[in-house]
């Protein structure tokens, strides 16, 4: 079983609805998590060495990750999706846009 992450920024918008997307897809656990301090669930070093997967929303994300979390990141792998923050959760474009992107990356871990 691989172990996907979404992090966004606050994680209450695109990485919870990354989250539900994906939650009951065959062979992979789903969590999310935020870099914000006041992220609904907060980004913790536990739950970098959790995942195998790591999708982030965009390239900020990438680089505060890989700034804080270096010494965590071996065998890892940390996908950007370019995803700005202009959806609301569960909207249908950010869902069309979650369903286009992710999918082929997670072929990759099989």
């Amino acid at each position: 079983m691989k172990k996907v992450l979404f992090v966004c920024t606050q994680n209450r918008l695109r990485s919870p609805t990354a989250e539900n997307i994906f939650r009951n897809s065959r062979g992979i656990q789903v969590k999310s998590a935020g870099l914000d301090p006041h992220a609904k669930v907060h980004l913790t070093s536990d739950l970098v060495e959790w995942a195998d997967i790591i999708f982030v929303m965009e390239n900020i994300h990438l680089e505060k990750i890989k700034k804080k979390y270096s010494g965590k990141l071996r065998g890892k792998k940390l996908i950007c999706l370019n995803i700005p923050d202009e959806y609301d959760f569960m909207q249908s474009q950010l869902i069309e846009i979650l369903k286009d992107r992710v999918p082929k990356h997670l072929k990759s871990l099989k």
